[in-house]
């Protein structure tokens, strides 16, 4: 049999999948940024440039910045004095560049302008008397850097609508909310009607916190999940809106989504009988590794590709005044 008749049967004995890819779908503009802010650190001051805690959460980005150079850290006593020091895109409590600056340390913040802005706003709620609410996941990195801008009696979180039941706030104090940038929009939503039910009066930020990233991957991940008879979201275990995303999925009907970092950890079961897979990635997760579960599903399939896209975004963000070019 010839080869050409060879690779015809085995192309015929693949089933057909449809593979619905969603747009928008993994880096955003903050991580985009904050990665290209430690590349440009590496450049100009050299190797090796210290990362306080992960720069976005993705191992296969982490890993590909060790090899040029970044350590990667968890607190700034890891990190000698006289070389730089970046701080992530999640951002970090006052107290860390308070001591970076003690300490004459050369430090860069990559915290998302996103995320800062929600900085900005619960001082400016704090600075005007009220207490501020925090809608998030407790022991996230975002939250531990929100909640550590101001003092422990100044700010509360909450995580699910129970919580806001079992508030016990002062009665003399005025209230806001804010929220973690990379939540469910649905989910959060209940939180803050429930916010409101119980205290009328609470204030909340002049503009939505949930990132416009967020929201874009949840509404076209809600769009394909739609058709899909399995979904795959690549992202990191501890990637907060990557695991938002398999939720979304699944509150559309979905019930085979899952989380996987690399196409290695497909569970192909899941894919017996399916004729539609949904595929979105995540917001710290790079285009390669969509790109490599489509090379993955092309050696089992026969695989029609369908971009489904929702929304286009353009945002930019400028990078900081120590590394800008």
């Amino acid at each position: 049999m010839s080869t050409e008749n060879i690779q015809s049967n085995a192309k015929a004995s693949r089933p057909p999948l449809t593979l619905l890819l969603a747009g928008p779908r993994g880096f955003c503009a903050g991580v985009d940024r904050a990665i290209l802010i430690v590349e440009k650190a590496l450049e100009k001051f050299g190797a090796p440039v210290y990362v306080r805690h992960e720069i976005v959460h993705n191992r296969f980005v982490v890993e590909g910045l060790e090899a040029k150079g970044a350590v990667f850290v968890e607190e700034l006593d890891d990190v000698p004095d006289d070389r730089p020091v970046i701080f992530s895109a999640h951002g970090v409590p006052k107290s860390v560049p308070t001591e970076a600056a003690r300490r004459e340390m050369i430090y860069v913040d990559a915290t998302c302008p996103l995320v800062s802005k929600v900085h900005r706003e619960v001082a400016r709620h704090s600075a005007a008397g009220r207490m501020i609410v925090l809608i998030g996941h407790a022991g996230h990195p975002e939250v531990i850097g929100t909640m550590g801008q101001l003092s422990p009696d100044d700010i509360v979180l909450v995580e699910t609508c129970d919580d806001v039941e079992k508030l016990d706030l002062p009665s003399d104090r005025p209230l806001a909310y804010a929220t973690q940038t990379t939540l469910s929009v649905d989910e959060t939503s209940e939180i803050i009607a429930a916010l409101r039910e119980r205290f009328p009066d609470i204030g909340g930020p002049k503009q939505e916190d949930i990132c416009y990233a967020t929201t874009n991957r949840q509404v076209a991940a809600r769009v394909i999940a739609q058709r899909s008879d399995a979904l795959f979201v690549i992202g990191a275990p501890n990637s907060s809106n990557s695991k938002r995303l398999v939720d979304v999925a699944k509150g559309e009907g979905c019930g085979k989504a899952m989380l996987i970092q690399r196409a290695v950890d497909i569970d192909w079961t899941l894919l017996e009988g399916a004729a539609t897979l949904g595929l979105t990635a995540g917001a710290s997760a790079p285009e390669v590794l969509v790109e490599e579960v489509i090379a993955a599903c092309r050696e089992r399939f026969e695989v029609t590709v369908e971009e489904i896209v929702t929304a286009e975004e353009t945002v930019e963000f400028k990078l900081p005044r120590a590394v800008a070019v």
